[in-house]
C-alpha cells in the first residue's frame, strides 16, 4: 500500500510539471501562434527526452528508481507531457478538415518523441537493452 509520503511526492512533482507545461504552452503559443499545436509538440518532446534520461540516470545508478521514480517520472513527467492533450488537438485538426495538420502532429509527436527518448537515454550512457 502507498504511502502518504510517496502521493506527496508525486503530487510535488505533478505541480511542478503541470507549472512548466503550462509555461512552455504560453511562451511557445505567444512565438509560434495557434496555427499547429506546436505547444503540445514542444512538451511532448521535452518530456520524452527528459524521460529518457531519467530512465538512463536509473540505469547507470546515478539514484535509486525507488527513491526518485515517483517524483520524477510519475508527478513530474506525468504532469508535463501531455499524449491525452496530443490526441484531442489532433482530433480537432481531423475535424477541421486539416488531414496534413493532423498527420504531420501524429508523426512529429510519435517518431519524434521516440527518437528524443532513445537520445535521452543515449546522452545519460544507457547501456542497451
Amino acid at each position: 500500500m502507498a504511502t502518504f509520503k510517496l502521493y506527496l511526492m508525486i503530487a510535488s512533482g505533478g505541480a511542478c510539471g503541470a507549472m512548466l507545461r503550462y509555461f512552455i504552452s504560453d511562451m511557445t503559443m505567444s512565438v509560434m501562434g495557434r496555427g499547429f499545436p506546436y505547444a503540445t509538440l514542444l512538451v511532448n518532446i521535452i518530456g520524452s527526452f527528459l524521460m529518457g534520461c531519467l530512465y538512463g540516470a536509473i540505469q547507470n545508478e546515478y539514484f535509486t528508481i525507488v527513491r526518485w521514480q515517483p517524483l520524477l517520472g510519475i508527478g513530474f513527467l506525468g504532469a508535463l507531457t501531455t499524449f491525452s492533450t496530443f490526441s484531442l488537438d489532433t482530433l480537432l485538426l481531423i475535424q477541421q478538415g486539416d488531414w496534413l495538420k493532423a498527420a504531420l502532429n501524429i508523426i512529429f509527436n510519435v517518431f519524434v518523441c521516440i527518437f528524443v527518448a532513445w537520445l535521452g537515454m543515449q546522452v545519460m550512457g544507457a547501456r542497451a537493452a
